[in-house]
């Protein structure tokens, strides 16, 4: 258990807020004013938080990096670190040699320094205390590390789901949203807003897979502005698709049709792919409405389209949208007809070719398509064929951390309700629950 730094706390608390009257320094307030004063004392840019000053008060961090202890004695009036509760953390020695040592004994001095080590609080192992540095200048280098790490993030959430990596990926995006308010040539600065905003997007994407929707329409708004401010017209019709995909997913096709329009207006600006990409989008918008013929002419027009693809021209965020996705894409806007018995062949062939088209890359994309497969066979066509695609739609499944797979496995299990008395589809459901309760 870590001990709170009161005397930290009540350093600060001793402090009027210069924003509210008759209230104390607040966290923020305090982080804000020892960056001012690190920047204007010592020439440097510091990334000091609330969320920082917090574990600082709670005891978490006992010994934060030298910088923030100046600004922290300057800002709060005090002449030591020990007089804001500050303390060295000590010094494990460290085993130069076992020459002549007996092997058990090493064995058990090694694992009673691990049990030390993990005596202290984990998260303030796990904590460091030395912030990322900003460099002084943008590079082509910097911009072309921030693609690559948009675009691991971006492969990991197919693959994996949304849940694992949230953390990792909003701690790249906050450094490199730091990076728009350092010097950048002008030949790199439309590069460098575009670079973000891959990255924006898909720490947005995800956070919508687990369904931080809140956290998601920020990100997707900080995207949407990168690709505006760098004038890439590609960027922008993904994070409006993207946009439009969550407001249909949330039970506002209105405004996904909305959003979809609005990145179609230049549509002579975008590739193929981004074309039928949109269409589908609009699609499964307009199925969602009911608008049957509207839905069937869009699909056709996406699918005219998807056929003028050319693999090599499109941009990295883009290189997911082949045969299976577009398939999976115009399945699922044919599903919302389909359960109502109409068009359940074309949508069940579209279904089934994304399923056989998504390589373990795209698991998660393939475990959803399964998934609305299963729900429309169980709904419309034969039980025990839903039970099998069912049972591997949930492998496929139990492999992402997804809470829209997860969801779209509550929905089977529902359509499964009225064949309860058949074994197999008992299990099914079974399976079923246990898999989402367990995620």
């Amino acid at each position: 258990m870590t001990e709170p730094n009161a005397q930290l706390r009540q350093a600060r608390e001793r402090i009027e807020s210069p924003n509210v009257a008759g209230e104390v320094l607040s966290r923020q307030e305090l982080a804000d004013m020892v960056n001012a004063w690190i920047y204007e004392h010592l020439k440097r840019k510091a990334c000091l938080s609330a969320n920082y000053v917090g574990k600082m008060e709670r005891g978490v961090l006992r010994w934060p990096n030298d910088d923030y202890r100046k600004g922290l004695r300057a800002v709060l009036g005090v002449k030591t670190d020990g007089d804001l509760g500050f303390r060295r953390p000590h010094r494990v020695p460290v085993v130069t040699t076992v020459t002549d040592v007996d092997r058990k004994e090493f064995l058990r001095t090694a694992f009673g320094a691990a049990a030390a080590v993990a005596s202290h609080s984990f998260v303030e192992l796990a904590t460091p205390s030395e912030p990322t540095r900003i460099p002084a200048v943008i590079s082509a280098a910097d911009i072309k590390a921030v693609r690559n790490i948009a675009q691991v993030f971006s492969t990991w959430d197919h693959t994996y789901g949304g849940g694992l990596a949230r953390e990792a990926v909003n701690s790249q995006l906050r450094y490199s949203v730091e990076l728009l308010g350092v010097r950048c040539p002008a030949r790199l600065q439309s590069d460098l807003y575009s670079a973000v905003g891959f990255l924006g997007h898909a720490s947005a994407f995800m956070a919508f897979d687990a369904y931080a929707h809140e956290d998601a329409k920020r990100m997707f708004r900080l995207a949407l502005v990168c690709a505006e401010k760098s004038g890439d017209w590609h960027l922008r019709a993904k994070v409006l698709s993207s946009m439009a995909r969550q407001a249909i997913w949330c039970g506002d096709p209105d405004t996904g049709l909305t959003l979809v329009e609005l990145a179609l207006v230049r549509a002579d600006r975008l590739t193929p792919a981004e074309r039928a990409m949109l269409l589908a989008a609009r699609a499964r918008a307009l199925a969602k409405l009911r608008r049957t013929q509207e839905t069937l002419s869009t699909i056709g027009m996406a699918d005219q389209e998807f056929s003028r693809l050319r693999a090599d021209e499109e941009a990295p965020w883009m290189r997911y949208y082949d045969t299976a996705q577009h398939a999976g894409d115009t399945g699922h806007a044919l599903f919302d007809l389909a359960i109502h018995g109409q068009f359940v062949s074309e949508a069940s062939n579209r279904l089934s070719a994304a399923i056989a088209g998504h390589s373990d890359t795209y698991v998660r994309s393939r475990a959803i398509s399964g998934t609305k497969l299963a729900s429309l066979t169980m709904a419309v066509g034969d039980t025990e064929q839903a039970t099998v695609i069912g049972m591997r739609a949930l492998r496929d499944a139990g492999t992402v951390r997804s809470r829209r797979a997860a969801d779209d496995l509550r929905e089977l299990h529902k359509f499964a309700a009225p064949h309860e008395r058949i074994t197999e589809v008992s299990e099914l459901r079974h399976y079923i629950t246990d898999l989402v309760s367990g995620s």
